[in-house]
């Protein structure tokens, strides 16, 4: 299992969320606002990001990546950048299971549940 964290540009958001809703199977995800800051060059100007997280099984890593790269991108400096994360285990809140190769569907059900 792998965590797909990106920052995107928030207005490029729409796009990415219309393109990764139409890959089967993929889990839930976490969509946040951020502020990057470019200190590294001196400057530190804040500039407002948004940032998603995604834990999918390895599988879906390449669709995830191609559908955020290809809907995320302007060619302009600072569209953001994908990081891909091993996992080693997940551990649900509720009921302490760990759950290392199922992440839960954006229906919220699993096999046993349709």
């Amino acid at each position: 299992m792998k965590e797909i964290k990106a920052i995107i540009q928030p207005f490029k958001l729409n796009d990415v969320l219309s393109a990764l809703h139409k890959i089967p199977n993929l889990p839930a995800m976490t969509v946040a606002d951020v502020r990057s800051v470019d200190a590294a060059h001196g400057a530190l100007a804040q500039i407002t990001k948004t940032r998603l997280e995604i834990m999918v099984p390895d599988e879906l890593v390449e669709p995830v990546v191609k559908a955020i790269e290809t809907h995320a991108h302007t060619g302009n400096p600072g569209d953001g950048r994908v990081f891909v994360i091993n996992i080693e285990d997940a551990i649900l809140i509720r009921s302490g299971e760990h759950d290392r190769l199922h992440p839960t569907p954006l229906n919220g059900q699993t096999e046993g549940q349709k």
